[in-house]
């Protein structure tokens, strides 16, 4: 049969182009698949372990696998043969006695040392005889020692803050190994002090202080292990810084306990002892000293020194003992001024070198422009005096030990115009009070006159009833009636006083309801006024 044309059919393809490409289908292969590697497993094996040298990437059926030690496939560095469905394997010169190669063409190699790292390349051969070649890596690291710090001469000798350099070396017996290194359990802070080599082994302190100190350790890794350092801890002697003093407290009272302690940071402990106002005292870094009295006042010294360094360093702390302060009183010439008037008030105290402070109505003294202070505060002028500075005034004596306040002081500020213990009533008010008075005695005389002629007609009406008894009893009842006459005049004027009273109070109420100022006083002092 005629093949038929391809300028006859468009849009068929001829056999023999489909022909063609079936035969280049059948040795295409994808990119991805034809990629024939050796794997290792593990990547990086530790000396005296097993690895095992996969094979990846297999096309088709094998019928013999082959190994080799090298790079390239060589006689006399061939390890094993297999031939796939075979019962045995062939050996090679380079077979150490640790291999072994599996049914699917990888080879085991156990126990591995570092003569077993290098190149490994299997040849394959195909069911259809066709070879392949491929060779890997295989790389085997030691198990690495414990590393070692050690430190050059300076540190065979006491260390002094500031002096230097201090050259630290991490020792370890393997090769192509990592070095790390850590202080205080962190990493190496930047630092202008420290310096490393260039592959990290050595450590340089150019300057080494008292933060130096560590420790230090140092860190070794390759790929399929760690090791830590013991930590490395330098002796860096330094101080004594500035001593202190405790406690904070330098206020007491006679009959106290002293007792100081001083403390200087320093490497070894610093040695101490005390001087009293330059008298010295025996060494010690605690001092004790019971019931004290105003004599023990005055500068006390501790001195710091340090034997390695063979510095030295003081403090002084001054210490004052005085008695408590007595309570003071205020002074003034009088505690009722008028307005626009001056008064001083004079803080009196017995003690000497105390402070004085002024309060007002319990509340700290804030000077306005129209008061002034003495020198020594002892002293408060007010000029003029206001209707506000009326209130209680205190003031307070004070020394580093102890404090005392006066009792109050109470200044009474009267209005222009305004007599001293005046009612403080003005005219209007006072008369007010009065016509309400003579009101209220009008309407009270009225009152009694009624009643008066009640009793008056009730006796008439009663007088020839009691005739006969009245003239023989004339003696006896004249005296009577006096009696009575007396009782009922004095109910009637503490009657009066009490209704006065009454009438002054409803009164001043009504004033102050209505906006008058009324000054306040006793109810006495107003029926004084108004109902003599």
């Amino acid at each position: 049969m005629e093949a038929p044309s391809a300028h006859g059919h468009r849009g068929r393809v001829p056999w023999t182009g489909i022909l063609l490409a079936a035969s280049l289908l059948a040795f295409w292969i994808p990119p991805g698949a034809a990629q024939l590697t050796i794997e290792p497993e593990p990547v990086n094996a530790i000396e005296g372990g097993n690895v095992t040298l996969h094979v990846r990437g297999l096309l088709k059926e094998v019928g013999i696998f082959k190994w080799y030690k090298g790079g390239k496939v060589d006689g006399e560095t061939l390890i094993m043969s297999y031939k796939v469905g075979s019962p045995a394997d062939g050996t090679g010169p380079a077979h150490s006695g640790r291999e072994t190669i599996n049914s699917n063409g990888s080879l085991l190699v156990w126990n591995v040392t570092q003569e077993d790292t290098g190149p490994y390349t299997l040849q394959i051969t195909y069911r259809d005889f066709e070879e392949r070649e491929v060779t890997g890596q295989l790389r085997v690291y030691p198990e690495l020692p414990k590393p070692y710090i050690t430190c050059n001469m300076t540190c065979n000798s006491d260390l002094v803050e500031q002096q230097g350099p201090v050259v630290l070396t991490c020792e370890s017996e393997s090769q192509n190994t990592t070095y790390l290194w850590s202080i205080n359990s962190q990493s190496l802070p930047d630092s202008d002090r420290l310096q490393l080599s260039n592959d990290n082994r050595t450590l340089t302190l150019l300057q080494v202080t008292r933060n130096d100190t560590g420790p230090y350790v140092c860190e070794t890794r390759n790929p399929v292990s760690a090791r830590r350092s013991d930590p490395f801890t330098l002796n860096v002697l330094y101080g004594p810084d500035t001593p202190t003093i405790f406690p904070s407290e330098s206020f007491y009272h006679p009959g106290d306990v002293l007792n100081l302690t001083c403390y200087a940071d320093s490497n070894p402990p610093a040695q101490y002892s005390w001087l009293v106002n330059g008298r010295p005292q025996h060494p010690t870094q605690a001092l004790f000293i019971p019931n004290i009295t105003m004599s023990d006042s005055g500068a006390y010294t501790c001195q710091a020194h340090n034997n390695a360094t063979g510095l030295n360093s003081t403090t002084v702390k001054n210490i004052t003992v005085s008695e408590s302060v007595a309570q003071p009183s205020i002074r003034a010439s009088n505690s009722t001024v008028n307005e626009k008037d001056e008064v001083n008030l004079i803080c009196i105290t017995r003690d000497s070198g105390v402070t004085i402070l002024w309060l007002f109505n319990n509340q700290i003294m804030k000077l306005t422009n129209h008061m002034a202070l003495s020198k020594d505060n002892r002293t408060l002028t007010i000029n003029p005096v206001r209707r506000e500075d009326a209130g209680e005034y205190q003031c307070e004596a004070s020394n580093p030990a102890s404090s005392r306040r006066s009792d109050p002081f109470t200044l009474k500020v009267l209005s222009a115009g305004e007599e001293p213990g005046s009612s403080g009533l003005p005219p209007g008010a006072i008369a007010g009070i009065v016509i309400g008075v003579v009101t209220a005695v009008a309407l009270l005389g009225s009152l009694g006159c009624f009643l008066h002629r009640r009793r008056t007609a009730g006796t008439i009406d009663q007088r020839d009833l009691t005739e006969n008894k009245l003239s023989t009893s004339s003696h006896s009842q004249g005296h009577s009636d006096n009696l009575t006459n007396k009782v009922s005049f004095t109910g009637f004027v503490s009657s009066w006083n009490y209704f006065c009273e009454e009438l002054i109070v409803l009164e001043v109420q009504n004033f102050r309801s209505s906006g008058v100022k009324v000054p306040h006083c006793s109810n006495k002092e107003l029926l004084t006024k108004v109902c003599p």
